[in-house]
């Protein structure tokens, strides 16, 4: 098993005044050419928006776009006609496929919205742009990993045009996570939210972040109440 140490004391940071971003991986004014990417997962972007702001209307092609709301809700336009708000414990994606527009913006007016939005570099491209989302908070229990996305298209989450499977849960202190491969060769991306969680020595704290390859298997132990996001994924 190797690993890669990500600190979120280390990410690219922009304040723009209404959009304060932190980024995992070289992104827009960010560039660090030993993080460009893990895998598959292309973009990682902690952004909180303003209250009454937001992404106006901007294209997208050949990307598989996750938005994982943490506080907040976001509302939702896009070229394929889908309009919505996307709450806390909900999760949209997008295939930008062959191209599409969109725009995203705090539904609040007065409160800051916090969000997550994960690139994954597509298995297939050029395919017909497509939108969906779901509401897990009733999949969403204590101690316990829900999946969130997977390349599963008759299964319960949702799917991704990818060999990738995204898992969250809340855990209290002293569990111990034990995580299985589904595709071998697959890596892992574990993002900690809130908390903190060690794994394979090392102690990761909230938004530190651990990129995990060469395994079949994964142990994790938490050392306070956490909420943990993981990102098994392709090792291109």
């Amino acid at each position: 098993m190797k690993s890669i140490y990500y600190p979120a004391n280390e990410r690219g940071h922009n304040d723009i005044g209404w959009l304060k971003a932190n980024f995992s991986f070289s992104f827009g004014p960010y560039y660090n050419p030993e993080k460009v990417h893990f895998g598959a997962l292309r973009v990682l972007n902690d952004d909180i928006i303003t209250g009454g702001t937001g992404f106006g209307t901007h294209p997208h092609d050949n990307m598989e776009i996750i938005t994982i709301p943490i506080k907040g809700a976001l509302e939702h336009k896009d070229s394929m006609g889908s309009v919505g708000v996307i709450h806390s414990g909900e999760v949209q994606i997008m295939s930008a496929g062959t191209g599409i527009t969109h725009s995203e913006y705090n539904h609040s007016k007065t409160e800051d919205a916090n969000t997550l939005q994960i690139w994954l570099f597509p298995k297939e491209r050029n395919i017909k742009p497509r939108y969906d989302q779901k509401n897990f908070n009733d999949v969403l229990k204590p101690n316990q990993l829900a999946t969130l996305i997977s390349p599963d298209k008759d299964g319960d989450a949702l799917w991704i045009n990818q060999d990738a499977v995204f898992s969250m849960g809340d855990f209290e202190p002293g569990q111990t996570i034990n995580y299985d491969i589904k595709i071998p060769g697959n890596g892992i991306y574990i993002f900690v939210i809130e908390g903190a969680a060690k794994i394979d020595g090392h102690t990761l704290n909230k938004r530190d972040a651990l990129g995990v390859y060469d395994l079949s298997s994964l142990t994790i132990e938490t050392e306070a109440q956490s909420r943990l996001l993981l990102m098994e994924i392709p090792m291109m």
